[in-house]
This record gives structure tokens, C-alpha cells and sequence, in this order.
């Protein structure tokens, strides 16, 4: 697979009828609901505290990385609905996050929301930032973090205190492989806070704005007895001039981004992985079929099947792809194929896994460890095949087959939730558990053990057998108030905002928005090497 120009194009055979302009429809109504939520997401605490933070000369957040980026640059932002509907959390967990061009250098950029709750940190907020450390790790990527904190919010103190030691755990590993950290201190970084930049690579301040000790004026005068002001206590000033925890003293916020910027300039930053010659070429060939077209092919009904080759066709280099076992397990879809230029390889569902389609899978993985091909999952599988015939044949052996496969793969991998996600389905096919590189979700994705009318069926069934077994009536009013709500449990909880929410997915995206993230996710992954390995397992012939 040297040369783009020898693979076949893919056909597509959609047909825009009843079907397809009800799906359209339904899709449009999904996604506007995405932005509606997507745009609370930005939203910086409310107006009161915005126009003080403003008066006192300081820049909203999501203006400080706007100056960061190279102008005219994506932005890739990370977890955006991360605590979305949670109590007691905020939106977001008071962090912007995500991954853009700093000097032509894709870095992981996080910023503190300083105008919600004083950018404190609550239990989600933990939670997003080592899911974006992972990122960064495994994607060897600089980190860029803009400080303004209060810290912990008290009253969940131990739920940010426990888990949040591992932030400062992360910055010292980083520092040991080499992986660079700038924190741009704005101001207030206290107590445990203080470590966030202590532990960076390289420290800038802004002169009479920012401020980090370990226990703020309050607390050394009743510690202490001690009587002292902030500034002299931490400020930016005192720690270039006598602490040395500064690196950069900035006169403004501009000119802490201005040296942020050259940091980053400076670092001589190469990826390690070896760009493809095919990303180099002059021009990379759009899919033939529109984009905009997957929001009437794909139903927003996930028991309603969808050809997954439609999506693979719409979002691939000049809609071409190299099949492999085209004939055999035709539920799983595997080939090669170009995004952006970046070689992948492919695996799609077209519904329930059998024997063939995990045997196929298998060995595809394999090729891509042995190619040095980064992998693309795209799930709509309600699981693997149950029944007296295929546990006869040796289901659970094709299926830990697979399941192997994945676990031992050594490529970066990335997966898209475009349908359901169910069951071993979705280990198979790579979800969180299995650590993609990146995970994001469709609006109509669903994910759980098994969907509503299966579970509730099996635990129908269950609980009339142990009535029969004693001899009891069943009480089909109580089984009905039960089913009812064991429904409204597993509908929510299967439901891509609440697995989102709680960082099952890096976000949720629009599909007509795949194809550019994916380009954005492969460069990323090329920062560091794309090298396969051996899969050897667990085997069982």
C-alpha cells in the first residue's frame, strides 16, 4: 500500500428515500441538541463574576488560549461535557481542555476556569485532568498548562484530594522521559496547587497578578502567628527575584503568552514517529461522496442496522479502500485505507459479531502490528452471537481471540461509537477499557452491557424461574413497576451524555465533523513512533 492511486474506490449505494430523509431529520434534531449543550459548555461562570475578572485587567480563559494558538489553527477541545447533569459538578469541571498548534507544535493545552467557582477543582475535574495527562503521555505531546485556581472545593476535599496527588505524580514522570511542561501562572495558585507549577519544566508569572504558596496569608498567621501580604507571601515578583520558582517574570497577560509561545518555539520539537510519504503529497484526495450525506444514512435508532462501508466511504481519502476477506464475516468490515494521507486500518461493524467476523478481525490486527498501522474502530455492534450453535462452535474462543488481539495491539488506536456499543461488542471493538488513543461518541450512540429489552427480558425471565422454583406466584404488577424502572435506569445510563459525562468518550462530536478530527488525531499520533508488536496471548485452538 505505497501508492494511494492503486486502491479501488469504494461505491457508494445509498439511496435518498423515506428512510433516508427521516434519519436526515432525526440526525439534524440529535446534533442540535449537541450544540445547544456544546455551547453551554463554553460558557465562563456567570455575568457578575466575568465583569470583575475582566476590571481587573485579566483575560476570560478561552481568550487566553485563542492568543496561545497559532492564528487560524484548529483546536481540538477534549471531555467539553465532562460532568454534564452531575450534581455538585461543574459543567466541564472548570477546565478547558484539549490539543492545538503552539509554533507548529501540536501541544495539550489545559486552562483553569477562574470565573466558575474560582476555577476550583471538584471531583470531575480530577477526573478530566488524568484523562487528558494520558493523552499527553501517550501522544508525547508538550504541555501547556494556564494556571488560575483556588484549588480544592472544600466541601469534596476528599474526593479531589485522594485521586488529585496523581497530577503532581504525572508531572514528575513527564519530566523524566523528557516531555516538556510550561505553566503560565495568571493568579491565585495555593496550597497543593502550588505544586502544579513547581513540578513544570519551565514557570512564568505575571507580575503583581499572579500568586503561589503553599498557605495563603490566612492560613501563615494562624499557622504561624505570622502577618504578611499575598504579594510578598508568593508573588511573581518575589519568586523571580528570591525563590527562584519563577522561570519568566511577565509585565501582562499578553506578554506571559508572548513567552509561552517562545518556550515552545525554542524546544526544536521533532515527532518521533515517521510521517508518511503520502501526508507529504501535494494535494490529498477528498472523499468522493459528501460528508453531509452520513446524517441520512446513519439511524438514529440504533435496533435500525446501517452499512458501516457508507461511512467508511464518506470519510476515507478519495473514497478508496483495500478490503481484506471481503467475502468472509461480512458483519465486520476490515480493509486499509488514507485519512489526510495517514495510513489506517479499518474495522466496522455491520451488527452482531459471529465466529468468522472475530476470526477475521483477529487477523487483521495482526497485519496492521506487523504493517505498523495505526487502527480506526467504528462500533455499531450489539455484541457477539449467543446460542446453543455458536457456544457449540466455539464463540467464546473467537471471541477471546479478538479480545486479545486488541489488548495486545501495539498500534495507536482510535475509536468512533457511531451505533450501539454493547457488551463484549464494545471491548472487542476497543472502548474505553482498552485504551484507544482517542474515543469519541455520534449523538445516537448508545453504550452499555446489553441493551433495555434484552436486560430486561433476562431479568424477567430470572426472576420467574426463581418464583417457579419455590412454588410462588408472580406479582405481575410488581414485575411491571420493577421492569419500569429498571428501563429508565439502563435508558440513562446507556445514553451518550451520561457516559460522556462521566469521560467514557473524549466527546461527542457531529458525524460530518469525523473525518477532520480523525486527520487531527492521526498527525497526533505520529508524535510518537507507530510500531506494532507481537500478540501472543492466551491462546486457546
Amino acid at each position: 500500500m505505497t501508492n494511494p492511486t492503486d486502491i479501488p474506490i469504494l461505491k457508494s449505494k445509498v439511496i435518498k428515500d423515506e428512510a433516508y430523509d427521516k434519519n436526515y431529520k432525526e440526525m439534524l434534531s440529535m446534533i442540535s441538541t449537541l450544540n445547544d449543550r456544546l455551547s453551554k459548555a463554553t460558557e465562563q461562570g456567570d455575568e457578575k463574576a466575568i465583569k470583575q475578572h475582566l476590571k481587573r485587567g485579566q483575560l476570560l480563559v478561552r481568550d487566553r488560549i485563542d492568543l496561545l494558538l497559532d492564528e487560524d489553527t484548529p483546536f481540538l477541545e477534549l471531555c467539553p461535557l465532562a460532568g454534564w447533569n452531575q450534581k455538585d459538578m461543574t459543567l466541564g469541571g472548570s477546565i478547558v481542555a484539549g490539543i492545538g498548534l503552539v509554533c507548529g507544535v501540536e501541544c495539550l493545552i489545559t486552562g483553569n476556569v477562574p470565573t466558575l467557582f474560582g476555577g476550583s477543582s471538584n471531583e470531575i475535574s480530577v477526573a478530566k485532568g488524568a484523562r487528558i495527562a494520558a493523552i499527553a503521555k501517550e501522544n508525547n505531546l508538550p504541555f501547556i498548562q494556564l494556571i488560575q485556581t483556588g484549588g480544592a472545593k472544600l466541601d469534596q476535599q476528599s474526593k479531589v484530594f485522594h485521586p488529585g496527588g496523581g497530577q503532581f505524580r504525572m508531572l514528575a514522570q513527564r519530566t523524566k522521559l523528557n516531555l516538556p511542561t510550561c505553566s503560565v501562572v495568571f493568579g491565585s495558585s495555593t496550597a497543593g496547587g502550588a505544586y502544579t507549577p513547581a513540578l513544570s519544566d519551565y514557570i512564568i508569572m505575571v507580575k503583581n497578578q499572579a500568586q503561589v504558596f503553599l498557605g495563603g496569608p490566612p492560613l501563615v498567621q494562624m499557622a504561624i502567628g505570622e502577618k504578611v501580604d499575598a504579594e510578598s507571601l508568593g508573588g511573581g515578583d518575589m519568586h523571580s527575584r528570591k525563590s527562584g520558582v519563577s522561570d519568566q517574570l511577565a509585565l501582562d497577560e499578553y506578554d506571559a503568552i508572548k513567552k509561552a509561545r517562545e518556550f515552545i518555539g525554542r524546544l526544536n520539537w521533532q515527532k518521533k514517529g515517521k510521517i508518511p510519504v503520502t501526508h507529504l503529497l501535494p494535494k490529498i484526495e477528498e472523499p468522493l461522496y459528501d460528508i453531509d450525506e452520513l446524517l441520512g444514512i446513519v439511524s438514529t435508532n440504533i435496533r435500525i442496522p446501517f452499512d458501516a462501508n457508507e461511512v467508511i466511504t464518506r470519510i476515507v481519502d478519495g473514497s478508496k479502500f483495500m478490503v481484506f476477506k471481503p467475502l468472509y464475516g461480512p458483519n465486520i468490515i476490515t480493509g486499509w485505507a488514507y485519512i489526510h494521507g495517514f495510513q489506517v486500518g479499518i474495522i466496522a461493524n455491520n451488527n452482531v459479531i459471529f465466529m468468522q467476523e472475530a476470526n477475521k478481525a483477529t487477523q487483521f490486527i495482526r497485519l496492521c502490528n506487523m504493517m505498523n498501522v495505526p487502527l480506526l474502530f467504528l462500533q455499531n455492534t450489539t455484541g457477539f452471537m449467543v446460542g446453543k450453535e455458536y457456544e457449540e462452535k466455539g464463540i467464546i474462543k473467537a471471541g477471546a481471540h479478538f479480545v486479545n488481539a486488541v489488548s495486545n495491539s501495539q498500534v495507536p488506536a482510535i475509536t468512533i461509537m457511531m451505533g450501539a456499543s454493547y457488551g463484549a461488542g464494545n471491548y472487542a471493538m476497543c472502548g474505553r477499557a482498552y485504551n484507544p488513543r482517542f474515543l469519541f461518541s455520534w449523538p445516537n450512540s448508545k453504550c452499555s452491557v446489553m441493551g433495555p429489552d434484552q436486560l430486561i427480558g433476562v431479568m424477567d425471565i430470572i426472576m420467574r424461574e426463581a418464583a417457579d422454583r419455590v412454588g410462588k406466584p408472580v406479582n405481575e404488577k410488581l414485575v411491571a413497576e420493577r421492569n419500569k424502572v429498571l428501563r429508565s435506569i439502563v435508558e440513562n445510563e446507556s445514553d451518550v451524555y451520561w457516559t460522556s459525562s462521566r469521560l467514557l468518550d473524549d466527546g461527542i462530536i457531529d458525524p460530518r465533523m469525523t473525518r477532520v478530527i480523525l486527520g487531527f488525531c492521526l498527525s497526533i499520533v505520529y508524535n510518537e513512533k507507530v510500531e506494532g508488536g507481537n500478540l501472543a496471548g492466551a491462546s486457546r485452538m
